[in-house]
C-alpha cells in the first residue's frame, strides 16, 4: 500500500526527496540540470506538481521507485562532520557508513568536536517529527566540563540563560555524574535543540565544555555501540520513539491549550478594567 500522502500532489524535488534518492536540494539540482523526466518529459522546475504514486519519474534515463524506509543510529566519532559533503575536504559522517544504502540523511546535527548518538534516515516525514520543536523530544548527553559544578550553576542551567546573541538558552535537567577536584561531569538533557545548544549555554556562564557525547534521544540509548559503528534500529527501537513522539507530542499541545487559554482570560481581564 502506498503511503497516505502519495496520491497528494507535492513538488518535484520534495517526491525525489520522499522516494530516497536524495536530498531536496540535490534533487532541485538534478532537475535543473535537465536530468530529470515527468512521465517521458525533460522537467527542469522542482515546483512542477506530481502524484509520486502515478507519475513516472526518472534521472537519467532510469525510473525511479520508493526505497524501503532505513532507520540507522550511529556513535559519531569526534572530528567528524554531519554533512553529505564538505566544502573543506573534511570528513564526514558518511565515512563511517557501508556502501549500498539508499540516500540517507543525518536526523539533526552534531558538531565537528561533539560525538555519540546520531540518527540517520531516508523517512524525511519521521525526521521532521523527531525535530519539530512542539515534541520536545529529550536528547541527553554527558559532558565533562572545566569546573567544579555547585547547585547555584546547575540551578542557572535549569533556569536558563543569555546567550551573546541574545538567544534564551536552558536545560530541561541537568546533574553531576562524577566530579574530581578540577572537572565535573554532568548530564544535561535538552527538549529543544538549538545550534551548539550545550556549549553556547554553558559559555555564557563562563564555563569550558571538554567533551560533549549525546549518550540518548528519547528512549533510545546510545548503548555499548562502538566509536565509529552503525546500526539498524529494531523494530522495538523504532515503536518506542513513535511512542515517545505521540506522548511528547500530547504534552506539547496540552501546554499550548493551557497557554492559550491563560492568554484569553488575560485579555478578557484587560477588558473588563
Amino acid at each position: 500500500m502506498p503511503p497516505k500522502d502519495s496520491s497528494r500532489r507535492i513538488g518535484l524535488a520534495r517526491a525525489l526527496s520522499k522516494l530516497g534518492y536524495c536530498s531536496r536540494s540535490q534533487a532541485s539540482d538534478l532537475i535543473r540540470a535537465g536530468r530529470v523526466s515527468l512521465n517521458g518529459r525533460t522537467c527542469r522546475d522542482p515546483e512542477t506538481r506530481v502524484r509520486s504514486a502515478r507519475d513516472r519519474i526518472e534521472v537519467d534515463g532510469q525510473e525511479l521507485a520508493a526505497h524501503a524506509k532505513v532507520y540507522l543510529m550511529l556513535n559519531k566519532p569526534r572530528g567528524v562532520v554531519t554533512t553529505a559533503s564538505d566544502e573543506k575536504g573534511r570528513e564526514t559522517v558518511y565515512s563511517c557508513l557501508d556502501q549500498g544504502f539508499p540516500w540517507i540523511a543525518p536526523v539533526g546535527r552534531l558538531d565537528k568536536a561533539s560525538e555519540g548518538l546520531l540518527l540517520l534516515t531516508n523517512d524525511s516525514a519521521w525526521a521532521a517529527r523527531v525535530l519539530a520543536p512542539e515534541t520536545h523530544l529529550d536528547k541527553t548527553s554527558h559532558v565533562p566540563i572545566g569546573a567544579v559544578a555547585d547547585a547555584p550553576l546547575l540551578d542557572s542551567i535549569a533556569r536558563g540563560v543569555r546567550a551573546d546573541d541574545g538567544s534564551f538558552l536552558r536545560a530541561k535537567h541537568a546533574q553531576v555524574l562524577r566530579g574530581g577536584e578540577k572537572n565535573t561531569w554532568l548530564e544535561i538533557v535538552l527538549d529543544e535543540g538549538k545550534n551548539r545548544h550545550i556549549r553556547r549555554m554553558l559559555a555564557a556562564l563562563g564555563i569550558d565544555v571538554l567533551r560533549l557525547l549525546r549518550v540518548a534521544v528519547g528512549p533510545l540509548a546510545l548503548g555499548s555501540l562502538p566509536k565509529g559503528s552503525w546500526r539498524r534500529l529494531t523494530d522495538k527501537d523504532k515503536q518506542a520513539l513513535d511512542r515517545a513522539l505521540r506522548q511528547q507530542s500530547a504534552v506539547g499541545a496540552g501546554h499550548q491549550r493551557q497557554a492559550a487559554q491563560a492568554d484569553r482570560r488575560r485579555r478578557s481581564a484587560r477588558r473588563r478594567r
